[in-house]
């Protein structure tokens, strides 16, 4: 994902092959499964274009990233004592930023 992500145009197969050949070694046929098994996991769409399918995400890191962690802490007992143990690991900035993001936050998931 992390490559698909890091491109701005949907992306062959083969191109990603070439990406992560740069890393090591691997089949054409190992990186197709997995970019088929991500796609019928609903993590990347795909078009046909000539005989190849162009794969691009279904989401954002970001938006991945936040439904990720509303499955984590679906699966919490106590949502709130998860969050603040979250809370506690990341830095006091971040925190402002997140005081000042659920601030301007709209209930209904919109911001103003």
């Amino acid at each position: 994902m992390d490559r698909v992500w890091a491109w701005d145009h949907p992306v062959a197969v083969r191109e990603v092959l070439e990406d992560l050949q740069r890393d090591r070694t691997l089949a054409y046929t190992t990186v197709m499964t997995v970019m088929d098994n991500l796609h019928r996991k609903g993590l990347l769409t795909r078009e046909k274009e000539g005989r190849a399918y162009l794969y691009r995400p279904a989401q954002t890191r970001e938006q991945h990233t936040a439904a990720f962690m509303g499955e984590v802490l679906a699966g919490s007992t106590d949502r709130q004592v998860t969050l603040l143990h979250f809370l506690e690991q990341i830095p006091a900035d971040e925190v402002a930023g997140l005081r000042q993001a659920l601030g301007e936050h709209v209930p209904g998931g919109n911001a103003q």
